[in-house]
């Protein structure tokens, strides 16, 4: 069974002016579908053809590096549309507000947290919000396409947030600016499906 590109939950135009049309258009439409084509032509066959992207994550240390850079891509862009929507942002509420408060030091010192794992990633990368082995909430930042399902990342547990930080997603309307992508990301989170991930995660 082939990979393929997930359904886009909202326009193209739904995340402005936080996040620009053309930008969402060429990052779904030519970088994710990139992802897939090269996903499923690296696992033509083998058994890879036959498992979850999140069972390939989780051993992806047994296969080619081609698997490993766009079966990432395909699994960091799937959750991150999902985490967006328009009319979005705010805070959390319930349990998940309630762990950030009480294992990451409140919504401010999370946010900040968060800011810092995405503006000091070097080059190409994610920052993450995760629920480690221990079924607690950390904050931290992978390279490339890598992601912390991966059994060779150095940051490991469920991501359940994720923020694209490659330059092909703000650099049309940001430039150079990261951490002004970074900030304008807050007003575009869908709190609604992170906390459904996290009560999967637990």
């Amino acid at each position: 069974m082939a990979f393929e590109l997930p359904k886009l939950p909202y326009e193209y135009s739904s995340l402005e002016p936080h996040i620009d049309a053309r930008t969402m258009e060429i990052h779904y439409t030519k970088h994710h579908q990139a992802y897939v084509t090269n996903l499923n032509n690296a696992l033509a066959g083998t058994d890879g053809e036959k498992l979850s992207i999140e069972e390939i994550c989780k051993n992806i240390s047994k296969y080619p590096v081609a698997v490993r850079n766009n079966g990432g891509g395909h699994f960091n862009h799937s959750l991150f549309w999902s985490i967006m929507g328009p009319n979005k942002g705010g805070q959390p509420s319930g349990a998940l507000m309630e762990a950030i408060n009480s294992q990451l030091g409140g919504w401010e010192k999370f946010k900040e947290d968060f800011n810092k794992a995405a503006t000091t990633r070097f080059g190409s990368g994610w920052a993450w919000l995760c629920v480690d082995a221990n079924k607690k909430l950390c904050v931290c930042s992978s390279p490339n396409q890598d992601n912390p399902l991966m059994d060779v990342s150095d940051c490991k547990g469920t991501p359940i947030l994720g923020l694209d930080v490659w330059e092909h997603a703000y650099y049309l309307h940001y430039q150079n600016r990261r951490p002004d992508y970074c900030a304008a990301f807050w007003n575009v989170v869908n709190w609604d499906e992170v906390s459904k991930r996290f009560e999967q995660a637990l």
